[in-house]
């Protein structure tokens, strides 16, 4: 059913939903454009409105190849929405469902696009805040490049930082998406142009690997971990890609490339890449660890499906429920300084061979119990049977001596 958006946009048809609105296929005088229309609740927020206003300039002047770019903000009654270029295709979270994990080569373009992308934004003062596979999209009508690879193009720039106002994350909270949460907004410092590096570094290693380096578990383990944890190297990639993911993972900010470098350096990798298949790797485990919180903050992470963990997903507002199959934004309170001393001190989530424990894992811990148990009872019962044989040779010894041995032994008498 179609929908009026200000005077000059009409919405025919959802395209999809998002933890802070609706995205819908909508009309306007130069043709198709993609609508996202925030939720009412934060329409009627006059403090955000009056964000979103300021923003306007920085969003409407952001143009670039690799950036789906907002074409207009509109502010009508109820209706709070940014009209955006419409891209033909999907996202690079729905061919991650597809496919698990992608070719080095077109793994390697698709995030160089990004970080192009990146660059511009940076350049224009804007940080993203929130890169990850979903805000990504793939032009399917566009020319394949390296790889059989789609043109990548970022798109929800500015959407965290609207919503990130005093009065809805505190000082004490935090916003973003666990898996992708460079340390320093962990532990509760502003976010500058460096956050978007880490996260972009960490969606290049879920599309290589197939899983997030730090991800699994409770949102508050996935934060802890970001911390205190190095990430796992992925065998069978060459060492200067390695070196380069490795570089933009680093915990200080200051230690990352910039995003013109980034996408500079994965451009020169891509010759060394053509040919090779996706990486074999196993997935590590993804239960959570014991000792681990149940509750974070006041937001709790979406039930898991039987047999699998997924990724803490909830609510981008405080209240507000998650209305996505989406992982989306997390409000949870900064980490203490004593949960997060010590710097880091292991390696996180190793891949492994499957059905084989984490190491530290309940499962790792509750086995070595057992086999404790195990080799405790086996001693003792070692114990009790030599101490059993050593009585029977004795009194075997006994019952077997002569009359003649015993009689001689006896002291004579007068």
């Amino acid at each position: 059913m179609a929908r009026k958006i200000g005077s000059r946009y009409t919405a025919h048809q959802i395209l999809g939903r998002g933890s802070a609105g609706t995205v819908w296929l909508g009309e306007g005088p130069d043709g198709p454009v993609a609508v996202k229309l925030l939720r009412e609740d934060l329409a009627s927020d006059e403090e955000l409105v009056g964000r979103f206003v300021q923003e306007r300039t920085a969003l409407l002047g952001l143009e670039h190849p690799n950036v789906v770019s907002v074409r207009d903000l509109v502010v009508d009654g109820n209706d709070l929405a940014l009209v955006m270029d419409l891209v033909r295709g999907t996202d690079l979270r729905t061919r991650l469902e597809r496919d698990r994990r992608l070719a080095p080569e077109a793994a390697v373009a698709i995030v160089a696009d990004v970080a192009e992308g990146l660059a511009a934004a940076h350049a224009a003062g804007v940080v993203h805040r929130d890169v990850k596979p979903e805000n990504v999209l793939l032009d399917m009508q566009g020319p394949l490049g390296p790889g059989g690879s789609h043109r990548a193009l970022l798109t929800d720039f500015g959407i965290a930082k609207l919503i990130d106002t005093p009065k809805r994350t505190r000082a004490t909270k935090i916003i973003g998406t666990p898996d992708y949460l460079a340390p320093e907004i962990v532990e509760g410092l502003p976010p500058r142009a460096s956050v978007d590096i880490y996260a972009l570094a960490t969606v290049l290693y879920e599309l290589l690997a197939g899983f997030t380096p730090f991800g699994g578990g409770h949102p508050g383990a996935v934060l802890r971990r970001h911390v205190t944890e190095t990430v796992a190297p992925l065998p069978g990639i060459p060492d200067e890609l390695w070196q380069l993911i490795v570089q933009c993972l680093a915990k200080a900010p200051a230690s990352r490339l910039r995003a013109s470098e980034l996408a500079a350096r994965l451009r020169e990798q891509l010759p060394t890449l053509a040919g090779m298949p996706p990486l074999d790797v196993d997935e590590p485990d993804t239960e959570t660890e014991e000792g681990e919180p149940e509750e974070t903050g006041s937001s709790a992470a979406s039930p898991a499906p039987a047999g699998r963990q997924r990724r803490g997903s909830v609510p981008l507002v405080p209240g507000a429920k998650p209305d996505s199959n989406r992982d989306t934004h997390t409000s949870m309170r900064v980490p203490a300084p004593d949960e997060l001393a010590g710097g880091a001190h292991g390696t996180a989530r190793v891949p492994r061979a499957a059905g084989t424990p984490r190491p530290g894992s309940a499962r790792n811990r509750a086995a070595t119990r057992r086999r404790r148990i195990t080799l405790g009872v086996a001693a003792a019962v070692l114990v009790a049977a030599v101490g059993a044989g050593t009585w029977a040779a004795t009194s075997g010894d006994d019952a077997g001596a002569r009359p003649q041995d015993t009689e001689s032994s006896a002291p004579a008498t007068p």
